[in-house]
């Protein structure tokens, strides 16, 4: 792969550091937008009829430890504000609220970490199988639907819930205007294990710097992070 740096695209190393996004136009042009969806839609299909054998096989491992239902639908905020229906496969059991209510009484040292981030490291909801899917964010390979019916992008902020609208601030503008991602720069810059403020800046930075190379670079970087399984759980 020809470095990015030859091609005019900003190093991921940049995007660390940098404290406000600096104001160019990226993504928020019809044009950006367009050449980003004909990019989806190529790679996107080519991804998805790959990752078919691998998704027949999750299917069936999930049947077999915890029987149906294999997916997992969870209402998320895309692009202009819009409610869509993020798909996964279920990593977790089927009682998981009552779950989580019942660990969190019993453990309300990690009530801060569910309040600040919505995700516990020891997630008592989380299968066998389910634990080794989000390990390699396997899990999130239905995704490619959601890629192909354009709720998502490839690359892009990664989708948020309606209860982190206000926790993401000014940053919520931007976000608001572009498609979220599968995977995104705070993907491949240490994603759970960095704070959520931190992923904002991340995420407000891709957009206003983005050019088809970067997502080429965060798309090879983050096939380095599944295969090494840093920051997912």
């Amino acid at each position: 792969m020809i470095p990015a740096q030859h091609l005019g695209a900003p190093k991921i190393s940049e995007f660390r550091q940098a404290t406000v996004p600096e104001l160019r136009t990226g993504l928020l042009t019809p044009s950006a937008e367009r050449i980003k969806r004909v990019f989806d839609i190529a790679v996107g299909s080519l991804l998805f009829l790959v990752s078919l054998p691998l998704a027949v096989l999750i299917a069936a491992a999930i049947l077999m430890e915890s029987g149906r239902p294999v997916f997992y639908a969870h209402t998320r905020i895309g692009k202009g504000g819009r409610k869509f229906r993020l798909w996964k496969f279920r990593s977790m059991v089927t009682n998981g609220d009552e779950a989580l209510q019942r660990y969190l009484e019993q453990h309300p040292e990690r009530a801060v970490e569910w309040l600040l981030s919505h995700k516990l490291k020891e997630d008592p909801r989380v299968t066998g199988v389910g634990r080794s899917l989000r390990k390699r964010s396997l899990d999130e390979l239905p995704q490619f639907w959601n890629v192909l019916r354009g709720d998502m992008s490839l690359v892009g902020p990664r989708p948020i819930v309606a209860e982190e609208v206000l926790k993401q601030g000014h940053g919520f503008r931007l976000y608001s205007r572009v498609r979220p991602g599968l995977t995104g720069l705070w993907q491949v810059s240490g994603r759970n294990d960095t704070s959520y403020h931190k992923r904002v800046q991340l995420d407000s930075s891709y957009v206003c710097n983005w050019t088809p190379w970067l997502d080429l670079r965060i798309l090879f970087r983050t096939i380095l992070v599944i295969l090494h399984g840093h920051g997912a759980y």
